[in-house]
């Protein structure tokens, strides 16, 4: 079975006037977006793929303001999309809101034993249906838009309304459909604005090896980059490199001949105005006091990273027996919150508490225990409490030579 979804496009205001008014009154939406962001630093979305009853949209952000879908994503129809983090980012900053209710099918598909799996693949496996290929080089802010690529676009959402139903149910019929619910819910509420200039510096691959005054300086000029980042719109390692960040941290400078000298410095970025702000940022991280390094969430005490090596295999293991794809269960972030005892960590609420919280706990303190069974997995047990020790002489401290 082919796909050969019906679609029309929207240029105008009016025809996106009708478009509107016939999504308020759908009970759910199947919605998608093409976007853009290698030349920017913010999405640029290119195109809105909307289906609803029997009709498809291709909805021209070019030709047409895209505000007007606000009214239909804020409203109680439930949207229905795949894979849908980067496409709320785009809507959001594209229509000013992200839906009140949300369906992701990929989401939910890993509730099933499927593992991040493609549209393509669900659609397939699922549904019988071949949807048409695109090269992920489409540029999708050419004009006109060929057939292929309306083809394309509209095959993105021509069955996401049929694919959830049959995932609802299956869903359903396991017990697994309100843990998929809540799921998309926590997604659909994540903050998708821009991130925090203060935590740029934690992102860069050798920034938490920093350390006192370099790891100051460090969040500072990354914070600076990512700010002019946002004020240009281009993507930040065109402001200033990963590379160009450390050395000024390692080595900060403090005249426009030393910050030239910096190994990955570009010539336009020590001229002018931006040298002046860049040596700027350099001294407010001198003048930064030497704070305590900040805890990412995966980050665990040495004392417990044995107990993270333990639940994690315990949990690939679990994923694997429950056929749930294991991020979904708990990743090293979550884990390392648990551990910690923030009391928003996920094992602590929600379907996750009962089913992985609570036995984790109970392995931590000595209740439960880990076993293999014998045919290469791993079992979940109470603990026996008699322990096997061996016999081995223990020196009775560590040896220092003469």
């Amino acid at each position: 079975m082919s796909d050969s979804a019906d679609h029309f496009l929207v240029e105008d205001d009016a025809a996106l006037d009708e478009v509107v008014k016939a999504l308020l009154d759908a009970s759910e939406y199947a919605v998608d977006t093409e976007f853009h962001r290698e030349r920017t630093y913010f999405p640029t979305v290119a195109l809105v793929q909307i289906k609803w009853d029997e009709q498809i949209a291709l909805v021209d952000p070019l030709a047409v303001d895209l505000r007007p879908l606000a009214p239909v994503l804020t409203g109680p129809g439930l949207a229905i999309m795949h894979a849908a983090s980067q496409d709320l980012e785009v809507l959001q900053r594209a229509c000013g809101a992200v839906p009140s209710r949300l369906f992701d099918t990929q989401l939910a598909a890993g509730f099933l034993g499927f593992t991040t799996p493609s549209l393509a693949s669900l659609a397939e496996r699922i549904l019988g249906v071949d949807l048409p290929k695109a090269s992920r080089l489409t540029d999708w802010l050419r004009r006109p838009l060929g057939d292929d690529q309306q083809r394309y676009a509209a095959s993105d959402v021509a069955h996401l309304i049929e694919l959830t139903r049959r995932l609802r149910d299956e869903l359903d019929s396991v017990g697994r459909l309100a843990w998929a619910e809540e799921e998309c819910e926590e997604l659909r509420t994540r903050g998708w604005g821009p991130p925090d200039p203060e935590d740029a510096w934690l992102r860069l691959k050798e920034g938490r090896s920093l350390k006192g005054r370099a790891r100051a300086v460090a969040r500072e000029v990354a914070a600076w980059r990512e700010r002019r980042a946002a004020e240009t719109d281009q993507p930040v390692r065109h402001v200033l490199s990963d590379l160009a960040i450390v050395g000024i941290a390692t080595n900060p400078p403090k005249t426009t001949e030393q910050l030239r000298r910096v190994r990955g410095i570009d010539e336009r970025v020590v001229r002018g105005r931006l040298g002046e702000e860049l040596l700027a940022a350099v001294e407010r991280g001198r003048e930064r006091p030497d704070d305590a390094r900040p805890p990412r969430r995966d980050d665990v005490e040495r004392d417990q990273r044995p107990a993270v090596a333990l639940v994690s295999a315990w949990l690939s293991q679990l994923g694997r027996d429950l056929r749930i794809d294991p991020t979904l269960l708990a990743t090293r972030s979550d884990l390392a919150a648990f551990l910690g005892a923030d009391p928003n960590a996920r094992l602590a609420a929600g379907w996750r508490r009962d089913l992985l919280g609570e036995p984790v706990r109970r392995l931590l303190a000595g209740e439960f225990a880990l076993a293999f069974d014998g045919n290469g997995g791993l079992e979940l047990e109470r603990r026996s409490g008699e322990p096997v020790t061996v016999d081995l002489a223990v020196p009775d401290a560590p040896w220092t030579p003469s």
